[in-house]
């Protein structure tokens, strides 16, 4: 069965474009020219494998229509590729904790938004070194299937982002991950963004699980690790007071 493409576009010859390009290579595609048209179609079954996402619209702002996407248990884990002619740096860390999975800045090739159309659903679909179940690490509960993060059973709202950077962490706890290696497998190796927003996400993670914070450690000059038992963090706090 053929993947559908939720197109948002207010610009007529673009989206006319994308409509032509994406079924030439073989999707479907649904088509909306405002954010509350949007939100309606990605709620038709069947639910779109992914959605192309203006910025700029004539009512809703694209980043709080992914904001909507991301608040409702149905769509919540529906892939966003962002589209907007602004590349500023900052432009895009707000797209991503909206919670849209790439950014594209316009002009774009067809072919490259293809192929980050491509890159974007192989790693939805992916099923390797990712949680499947709930995990429960300490004082944190992951429930991949809901959505969910808890903290001593206090939920802790995650943006998708934020979610899947956790679930690699507590995946590959113990484990060495450098600022690239979490470029490529959290953001996509097609993101066009620096290191430094690895850091940025990082800390705003943990300043979001508080005390469970700890459990991210960072290593200068190499990354970032997730500790391999809840209980090294007692003994580090021991080693240093002592």
């Amino acid at each position: 069965m053929a993947q559908t493409i939720l197109i948002v576009e207010d610009e007529p010859d673009l989206l006319s474009t994308l409509e032509y390009n994406l079924q030439r290579e073989g999707f479907e595609t649904r088509a909306a020219t405002s954010g509350e048209e949007a939100l309606r179609l990605a709620e038709h079954e069947p639910r779109p494998d992914l959605v192309l996402l203006d910025v700029m619209l004539p009512d809703l702002s694209g980043t709080e229509v992914c904001r909507r996407l991301r608040h409702k248990d149905p769509l919540r884990r529906i892939p966003v590729i962002m589209l907007t002619a602004r590349g500023e740096e900052i432009d895009r860390v707000i797209g991503f904790e909206a919670g849209a999975d790439d950014y594209v800045v316009k002009p774009f090739s067809v072919r490259e938004l293809l192929l980050r159309v491509r890159a974007v659903l192989r790693r939805a679909v992916r099923t390797d070194e990712t949680l499947t179940e709930e995990t429960v690490f300490g004082r944190l509960k992951l429930d991949p299937s809901a959505h969910r993060c808890c903290v001593d059973d206090d939920e802790i709202v995650l943006t998708a982002l934020e979610f899947r950077l956790l679930s690699t962490f507590l995946v590959r706890r113990g484990r060495v991950q450098s600022r690239e290696t979490l470029l490529n497998d959290v953001w996509g190796i097609e993101a066009d963004i620096t290191t430094r927003t690895v850091d940025t996400h990082v800390k705003r993670l943990r300043e979001k699980l508080g005390e469970a914070g700890a459990y991210v450690e960072t290593l200068r000059g190499v990354g970032y690790r997730f500790r391999s038992r809840p209980d090294d963090v007692l003994r580090t706090s021991e080693g240093e007071a002592a």
